[in-house]
């Protein structure tokens, strides 16, 4: 596979298997999808690979919304069960939500790979500064605002996840959470507003990459690998369900700053590509 050894191409399978374990947990516990994870991980495996700059960062961005697919699902019928979701806000954000993934989508086939990196580090160090700093105390209101509002909410989430490869958890998250919203409630609600960004958003790439079959690895569909998704997609859709349950009874403070200090990292090392 592009010139790569079997034991190469099976020590990468296994360290993306490894980090689909972390994704998954993740991806319950703080209602993130794990793109934030899965995009620098898939950089450097596309990057030793051999897989083109100018396409590498579209093929993780893609690879990363199918992967989250199953986790996302996985643990919005965790929470559901838990009767933590508001229907609400599901139903008001998703239609504006694929929209905005939609649009994402258009300027993924004609934005340069810089693009992509850079929204990734904004992403990435907002995030961050939540995690390191607990702005969960910062308050817009105590009530959500009207559906106006919401479906414009719904609209920013969907149109960054389809930027960054996230499910859009850490932005709904976000939000929910300045208008009063316990964090376990905006987490499983995160999760549901998620399962059709990440649907639409992995069918917007598997559309913008296929005039760039040449250059992507082999068991591609357009920027979505087959290889990558049955690699980590079943093992983070199954550790989801633990993160679930760390997510209601464990001391969160310190994984946040660990979680922090690693998107930071992160975010340099996309920097310093860009420079």
């Amino acid at each position: 596979m592009l010139g790569q050894s079997l034991g190469e191409i099976a020590l990468l399978a296994a360290w993306i298997a490894g980090a689909g374990i972390l994704v998954g947990v993740l991806a319950g516990l703080f209602g993130i999808g794990g793109g934030a994870i899965i995009v620098p991980v898939l950089y450097e495996v596309f990057r030793v690979l051999g897989v083109p700059e100018d396409v590498r960062m579209q093929m993780c961005i893609g690879t990363s919304l199918a992967i989250i697919i199953p986790t996302t699902v996985r643990s919005y019928i965790a929470h559901k069960k838990k009767g933590a979701v508001i229907p609400e806000v599901v139903r008001l954000w998703s239609p504006s939500a694929v929209v905005g993934v939609a649009i994402g989508a258009v300027i993924a086939y004609f934005a340069p790979p810089a693009l992509f990196k850079i929204v990734f580090v904004v992403f990435a160090l907002f995030i961050a500064v939540r995690m390191l700093f607990g702005t969960d105390r910062w308050k817009l209101g105590s009530e959500l605002p009207g559906a106006g509002i919401q479906g414009f909410f719904g609209f920013v989430t969907g149109l960054i996840s389809s930027l960054v490869g996230v499910s859009g958890g850490s932005v709904s998250n976000a939000l929910l959470t300045l208008y009063g919203q316990p964090l376990q409630r905006a987490v499983a609600t995160s999760a549901g507003v998620g399962v059709p960004i990440t649907i639409a958003g992995t069918i917007g790439y598997m559309l913008d990459g296929w005039p760039h079959m040449a250059q992507l690895p082999p068991l591609s569909i357009g920027f979505v690998s087959v290889i990558g998704f049955v690699l980590m997609a079943p093992v983070s859709s199954y550790t989801a369900s633990y993160g679930v349950r760390l997510a209601h009874w464990l001391p969160r403070r310190r994984l946040e700053i660990a979680f922090g200090c690693f998107l930071v990292l992160v975010a340099s090392r996309f920097l310093i590509s860009v420079i």
